[in-house]
């Protein structure tokens, strides 16, 4: 039986930050269907890390939801354009810290059928924005 929503195909909007990199983090991760319907959020604290931890953080926590619902088919969109070309194969990955969360990055697409990932302008990304700085706000 079907649920209302469908969550085999979703859309993934992440962002994490850190205040002073490394320092206090947070993520923000927004999760839609293709119909735009946003049917998870995600706004977390992190332990002090650096931005691009934090960037890969957001990634992962909203694949993990992702296919926590179910998805077979993710279109990851994030601000931080080394992330997404590290996780495009485009960059190398030269900080031995952000390799083990790449590793990850790259077990949970192994159990998608689709994934891609793709780099916004930050002004497109304000609602994933909107939710870390509401995690750093909270606590």
């Amino acid at each position: 039986m079907k649920a209302d929503l469908n969550t085999e195909k979703l859309i993934i909007y992440t962002d994490g930050a850190a205040r002073g990199n490394p320092g206090p983090a947070a993520i923000g991760v927004v999760l839609q269907d293709l119909s735009g319907n946003t049917i998870g959020r995600i706004s977390r604290r992190l332990a002090p890390t650096t931005n691009n931890q934090a960037e890969y953080q957001a990634v992962i926590a909203g694949l993990e939801k992702a296919i926590t619902l179910g998805a077979k088919s993710v279109a990851v969109k994030a601000d931080s354009e080394l992330i997404v070309k590290q996780i495009n194969r485009q960059f190398k990955i030269k900080n031995t810290a952000l390799r083990p969360l790449y590793q990850r990055v790259v077990s949970l697409i192994g159990s998608l059928e689709s994934f891609s990932i793709s780099y916004i302008p930050r002004a497109q990304n304000a609602a994933a924005d909107a939710l870390a700085n509401k995690a750093f706000n909270n606590q």
